[in-house]
């Protein structure tokens, strides 16, 4: 079990909003998508998106006040059923915007060298 839980909130008029609570640095790192140009992060969620859908993210991080807004785009999916019982979601890559950069560098804060170091996560 995961303490990662996500909410999805969209209309098909509007773009997709993700929100994402974590609330431990081990649920952090295992979201966490460093290899991606920009950074990532991993939602579960049932909703079915596709490659490269356009999302808005609301995280919140651990006991911070504060909740980030930053956009991205799904470049993975892990469908319900997976092998190895890996969480159903998506992963989000964050776009270059100065609310993502925000976004990683407090990931990257929370998660100090442990960021960037091999460790099982929810896509690889």
């Amino acid at each position: 079990m995961t303490n990662v839980t996500a909410t999805k909130a969209a209309a098909p008029d509007i773009p997709k909003m993700l929100a994402l609570s974590v609330k431990d640095k081990a649920a952090l790192a295992a979201a966490y998508i460093p290899f991606l140009k920009n950074g990532g992060i991993f939602i579960p969620t049932v909703h079915p998106y596709k490659l490269r859908d356009e999302v808005f993210i609301l995280l919140s991080l651990m006991d911070a006040p504060e909740k980030i807004l930053a956009n991205g785009e799904v470049t993975w999916i892990t469908p319900k059923g997976c092998h190895g019982g890996r969480l159903q979601g998506v992963g989000v890559h964050f776009d270059e915007s100065d609310n993502s950069k925000m976004l990683r560098r407090k990931i990257e804060e929370h998660l100090g060298g442990a960021a960037k170091t091999a460790r099982l996560t929810h896509t690889m």
